[in-house]
């Protein structure tokens, strides 16, 4: 062991380095911890032999195991071999470091401890020993009487580590153990960076101990090494003190917002406790745009709110969608809709996680504020958000969420209570239409729409929507169909819609299939169209006129779209306009980037198009006849449809615009 000793290159002790110094060579011996260790057993008898009447002496615990009794004595031969200087206490303390590199700091400490009390539980056995001549002799060959002296150094130091280096290290253990984050506790951090720093000059002042027991006259004092264990040792019981005040606040904060999650009074009660903390310092503001609300939360009194909870980092699209509720909730906001629900009473609110506000960071939020028109509320602050804890605990882990990979959206009534844990499939696939974005509106959505899927795909098979996909459904003259396809499929390879990471996808409904089936898929429409007088649900009045809807469009001499996101319809158009919308992307091209996704311009544009293209027509008009009934087609160009019998009036279908129409 000795030899080994001798072959270490370092020759300077550790009174020569600074702290930073040794910080470097102890974790370089330092590996990850994966061998066990009974510290608490360890810490029970080593108690027992250091401080035999104190409080702190412990009944005999169950038998050691861990570590093995070979580990305990090679560390304590190769102390007792170690020559009484500084520098080879230095090198030895090293040497046990590296040999115990793969146990954890405090079972590095125990491990030493452990098998110094080998040595020096030996010499206070024999020193209180009956003086039998067995006991004689073995004091004699101990020579107990010798080092008397030197051992009242030692007992002082070896108590003092006993007494409260090894609670303030055992106190370390415990709080590295428990799932605490860093932000919520930050001088953890600080602890674990000193805790290397203490268990260098513990081991070093149980070596020196080791040393100053067996030689008579050693080169050193143990006051020295007993100063720098002190120092080490108040660092890390200062960090360790305002880590227990953090743990407190954050328990008790914890508690207290737990407590409002679990039985709200109100919303503002619970946007209270997920973003404000009256007990640190400057408040999180809520801003509406780009101007902070002087109100703050209770702006939001009596309302639903939509929480956007999000990091910064790669989530325009989720933006530019949220954008575009944003824009529905304001579009008929007066108008009462199912369930008796107002889209005035909805407001959405972006809580931003960030760990650490940096100028990057903030820079990054007010970049994406500004680029893409955000006008809806959002919650700003440069510390720790208070409610950081509570939002992962609550709202994201318990429903197998990661913020980090994807936002969330969890809808809160002005109960405070959540009437949806994540809207952000259902608003991704139905968009607006989800409102009021509880999840048995997906369900009526997807009814809504079950249908008509099934009649286009007993058509062609081969159709299968894909959630973030756009798909157009065409059908009508070879004409316009051989020039609305040449048009999309233009579009698909347009390189505006490529950087906007649109996917396209069409199909005209009758290229694969006979005409029978083209006429069987009308067939199923029109049986939609009926009355049914059995079933008067709201679901089947909707139904029923999205089936006229369709059949007016069957009736354009050109042809009819069918626009689509996923299973979500987005608009049923017909032939002339939509091919001028597509032919005339420039024109509204870059709204498609500010937008979310291409629909809504889309859909925009067409519409201005249909009205352009309809004003510059004769309208279609109602023409009062008392002639025996023929078939009239209507006057307008653009029209040309056969126009229905109504008694002696003759009328164009297409523009019944009739929200409250169910019926015949």
């Amino acid at each position: 062991m000795a030899s080994t000793i001798a072959t270490t290159k370092k020759t300077d002790d550790g009174f020569e380095f600074n702290d930073d110094n040794i910080l470097d060579q102890v974790y370089l011996t330092h590996v990850i911890s994966d061998v066990e260790c009974d510290t608490k057993i360890l810490y029970e008898l080593v108690s027992n032999i250091l401080l035999p009447n104190s409080n702190q002496s412990h009944p005999l615990p169950p038998p050691l195991s861990k570590p093995e009794f070979l580990t305990l004595k090679l560390v304590s031969c190769q102390m007792i071999a170690t020559r009484s200087s500084k520098r080879c206490a230095h090198q030895t303390t090293m040497w046990i470091l590296q040999q115990l590199r793969r146990y954890s700091w405090d079972a590095k400490v125990m491990i030493t401890l452990a098998a110094f009390c080998l040595e020096y539980g030996n010499f206070v056995y024999l020193d209180r020993a009956s003086s039998d001549v067995a006991g004689t002799s073995l004091r004699q060959l101990n020579q107990i009487q010798i080092r008397k002296e030197s051992a009242k150094q030692v007992t002082e130091l070896v108590r003092h580590i006993g007494q409260a280096v090894l609670f303030h290290i055992n106190q370390w253990a415990d709080l590295s153990a428990q799932d605490l984050e860093e932000e919520d506790v930050p001088a953890l951090n600080d602890a674990f960076k000193s805790i290397p720093l203490l268990v260098y000059w513990t081991i070093a002042s149980i070596v020196a101990s080791t040393a100053n027991l067996l030689s008579p006259s050693p080169s050193y004092s143990l006051s020295e090494f007993k100063e720098k264990l002190t120092m080490a040792d108040d660092s890390l019981a200062g960090y360790l003190e305002t880590c227990m005040k953090q743990k407190e606040h954050l328990g008790d904060s914890q508690v207290r917002r737990k407590k409002v999650i679990e039985n709200p009074k109100d919303i503002i009660e619970v946007l209270r406790a997920l973003i404000m903390d009256p007990k640190t310092g400057p408040q999180p503001q809520i801003h509406e745009g780009l101007d902070q609300v002087k109100k703050g939360v209770e702006i939001f009194k009596g309302k639903y709110v939509l929480l956007f909870i999000s990091t910064l980092d790669r989530i325009e699209d989720e933006i530019r969608l949220v954008n575009s509720i944003y824009d529905g909730l304001l579009a008929n906001n007066d108008k009462k809709e199912k369930g008796g629900y107002h889209r005035d009473e909805f407001k959405i609110v972006w809580i931003p996680i960030v760990h650490k506000w940096e100028e990057g960071s903030k820079e990054r939020f007010k970049n994406l504020k500004r680029n893409y028109n955000i006008k809806w509320y959002s919650v700003e602050y440069l510390g720790e958000l208070p409610g950081r804890r509570i939002i992962e605990d609550d709202f994201v882990r318990p429903y197998g969420f990661d913020i980090h990979d994807r936002p969330i959206i969890p809808v809160l009534g002005p109960h405070g209570r959540r009437i949806n844990e994540n809207a952000l499939d259902l608003i991704f696939q139905w968009g607006i239409d989800a409102f009021p974005f509880r999840k048995e509106d997906g369900t009526a959505l997807d009814k809504k729409w079950t249908w008509l899927w099934d009649a286009i795909k007993k058509v062609n098979p081969t159709i299968e929507p894909k959630r973030e996909k756009y798909m157009f459904i065409y059908g009508g003259s070879d004409n316009w169909v051989q020039k609305f396809t040449s048009g999309v499929n233009k579009l698909k390879k347009n390189k505006d819609i490529e950087a906007a990471d649109v996917e396209i996808d069409y199909h005209n409904l009758g290229k694969r299939s006979s005409s029978n089936d083209v006429y069987s898929f009308w067939v199923s429409v029109e049986r939609k169209s009926q009355k049914n007088k059995q079933h008067k649900d709201p679901l089947n009045c909707e139904i029923q006129e999205i089936a006229r809807n369709l059949l007016c469009l069957k009736r354009d001499p050109q042809g009819w779209v069918i626009l689509t996101k996923g299973r979500n319809i987005k608009l049923f158009a017909h032939g002339d306009p939509m091919y001028q919308t597509l032919s005339q992307f420039q024109n509204w091209k870059d709204k498609v980037h500010i937008k979310e996704g291409f629909d809504i311009p889309l859909t925009e544009y067409y519409h201005n198009k249909e009205n352009e293209i309809s004003e510059r027509q004769q309208p279609c008009s109602v023409i009062n006849s008392s002639s025996v009934i023929a078939t009239i087609t209507c006057p307008n160009p653009t029209c040309g449809r056969v126009m229905e019998v109504t008694s002696v009036n003759y009328k164009c279908c297409h523009r019944d615009d009739d929200p409250n129409y169910c019926g015949y």
